[in-house]
C-alpha cells in the first residue's frame, strides 16, 4: 500500500531544504528523500565560508548554512528519508508513484506533487577528452574535497588542477593550506572561469600560477598517476602540436564543469533546455509536465546557495499550492522569455500568469566578457527594465526583478531581454 503525501521533495542538500520547509509552512504533508546519511548536500564539505550574506547577512561555512536550515526543518512536520533512493517514478491519475530503496527495504509513495531538488554532478576526465592510463590520482574537484575536508586524506602531494571553477579554485587553496604542493591551475578557455574573488583569495594570495589556453592531455602512470601532458589550446580549444609538456605529479584535480542530475525529469517526459541542461522551467519551477517542480542546481547550475535556496523555497510553495489546490497546469496561460543571442541562458524560460504575478525574479548569465552594458526587458513596446552593468562574465551570474504590474501580460505574450 503506498504511503500518500501532498508533496515529495528528492534531495535533501540547499534547495530540497528550502522546498521541504516552504511545502510544509504552506500546509502540505511532506516527504523528504535524501540518499546520503546525513542531510546538507554539498554544504556538508564545504569548510571554507561566504555562504549566506544574501539570506542571513553574515558569511557562514557550509555545514553551518545547512544547519540553520536543518534547525527550522525540525520546527516542521516533514517527515525525513535518510539513505533512501528513488528507484522508480512514473505519473498516474493521483500525481506520481514513486518506488523507494533503503536499508529497511522497499516502499512505495504516492505524492501529488514531486519537487527534484537532485543537484549537479561533476564532469569526469572521459568527458572532457582526456586519453591515457586510469590510474590513482586522477580526482573531480568534489571528490577531493571530500578526501580532504570528510575523510581527512590528502588526495596527493604535487597537484596540478584543471579547470578554474571556483570548486578548483577553492580546493587549490585547500590542498596548499594541508601541504600540498600546487604545480598550477591550468584553463582551456582564454579567460577564467572562477569568480574574481576566488582568483584572488585562492591562487594570487598563495601565489598558485593560472595558466589560460591551456589543457591536460594525457595522463601517464600505472598504479599511480606519475604525471601529466599539458598543451596548449587553439580558439576552438583544439590542442596545438608541438606545444606539449610533461609536468610530473600525482593528483590531478579536475574542475570542469558541473552537470544538473536530471535523470529522472527526463524519465518523466520533461523538456530540457539545451544550455542550462536542468528542465524548461517557470518562474515557480514548474516544469512543462504537470506537478513537476524543479529547483537549485538540478534546474541551472548557481553561483551562489542563496539563489539556490531561494528557488528551492519558491518551488516548495508552488507544489504546496498545486498539490492542495488539486490545481492543474494550464498551458495556455503562459508568456515566454526570449533572449538575444548576447546571453549566454535567462530562468525562467516561461511566466505563469495564473494569479497576475506582479514582479518576476530573473537570473542570467552572458554569452562573452562584456564591458559597460545595458541590460533591457520589454514586452512589445513597454519597457519592464532598464539597468546598465559596468561588466558581465559568463562565470557570474546576474538576478533583476522585473514590474509586471500594469504590464497587462496575456498568455502567448513574449517578455524579451536585450543587451546594449
Amino acid at each position: 500500500m503506498a504511503e500518500k503525501y501532498d508533496v515529495v521533495v528528492i534531495g535533501g542538500g540547499p534547495a530540497g531544504l528550502a522546498a521541504a520547509i516552504a511545502s510544509s509552512q504552506a500546509g502540505a504533508h511532506t516527504l523528504l528523500i535524501e540518499r546520503e546519511p546525513r542531510l546538507g548536500g554539498i554544504l556538508k564539505q564545504c569548510v571554507h565560508d561566504g555562504f549566506g550574506v544574501i539570506r542571513f547577512g553574515e558569511k557562514l561555512a557550509g555545514p553551518e548554512y545547512a544547519q540553520r536550515y536543518i534547525n527550522e526543518l525540525k520546527g516542521t512536520d516533514v517527515e525525513v528519508a535518510l539513505l533512501t533512493f528513488v528507484d522508480h517514478i512514473e505519473p498516474n491519475e493521483g500525481g506520481f508513484a514513486l518506488t523507494l530503496v533503503s536499508a529497511q527495504g522497499m516502499r512505495r509513495a504516492q505524492a501529488r506533487a514531486v519537487v527534484l531538488a537532485t543537484g549537479c554532478r561533476e564532469r569526469t576526465a572521459r568527458q572532457v577528452a582526456i586519453h591515457g592510463t586510469r590510474p590513482a590520482g586522477v580526482l573531480t574537484a568534489g571528490a577531493a574535497q571530500y578526501y580532504t575536508n570528510i575523510l581527512g586524506q590528502l588526495p596527493g602531494r604535487r597537484c596540478v588542477v584543471l579547470g578554474s571553477g571556483d570548486i578548483g579554485l577553492i580546493m587549490a587553496r585547500r590542498l596548499t593550506l594541508e601541504g600540498a604542493e600546487v604545480l598550477g591551475v591550468y584553463e582551456a578557455r582564454p579567460i577564467p572561469s572562477g569568480l574574481p574573488r576566488n582568483i584572488a583569495q585562492c591562487l594570487n594570495d598563495f601565489d598558485i600560477p593560472l595558466h589560460l589556453s591551456k589543457t591536460v592531455t594525457r595522463c601517464f602512470g600505472h598504479e599511480r598517476l606519475e604525471a601529466v601532458e599539458i598543451a596548449s589550446v587553439d580558439e576552438k580549444m583544439t590542442p596545438l602540436p608541438g606545444s606539449e609538456e610533461i609536468i610530473e605529479c600525482d593528483a590531478l584535480i579536475l574542475s570542469v564543469g558541473l552537470i544538473p542530475e536530471n535523470e529522472l525529469a527526463e524519465t518523466l517526459g520533461a523538456a530540457l533546455h539545451p544550455v542550462t541542461r536542468g528542465p524548461v522551467c517557470d518562474q515557480n519551477g514548474q516544469t512543462q509536465v504537470p506537478g513537476l517542480f524543479s529547483c537549485g542546481n538540478a534546474a541551472h547550475v548557481n553561483d551562489l546557495v542563496d539563489y539556490v535556496s531561494e528557488s528551492g523555497a519558491a518551488a516548495g510553495r508552488a507544489a504546496a499550492m498545486y498539490a492542495m489546490n488539486n490545481e492543474q497546469l494550464t498551458m495556455n496561460n503562459y508568456a515566454e522569455l526570449k533572449v538575444d543571442d548576447k546571453f549566454l541562458y535567462a530562468m525562467p524560460q516561461r511566466v505563469d500568469l495564473s494569479g497576475s504575478p506582479e514582479e518576476l525574479v530573473v537570473y542570467f548569465r552572458s554569452r562573452d566578457e562584456r564591458g559597460r552594458t545595458r541590460f533591457c526587458a520589454r514586452v512589445g513596446e513597454k519597457v519592464l527594465l532598464k539597468k546598465t552593468f559596468q561588466q558581465l562574465r559568463p562565470p557570474e551570474m546576474e538576478r533583476v526583478t522585473l514590474k509586471l504590474a500594469g504590464a497587462e501580460l496575456k498568455a502567448g505574450d513574449e517578455i524579451c531581454l536585450e543587451m546594449e
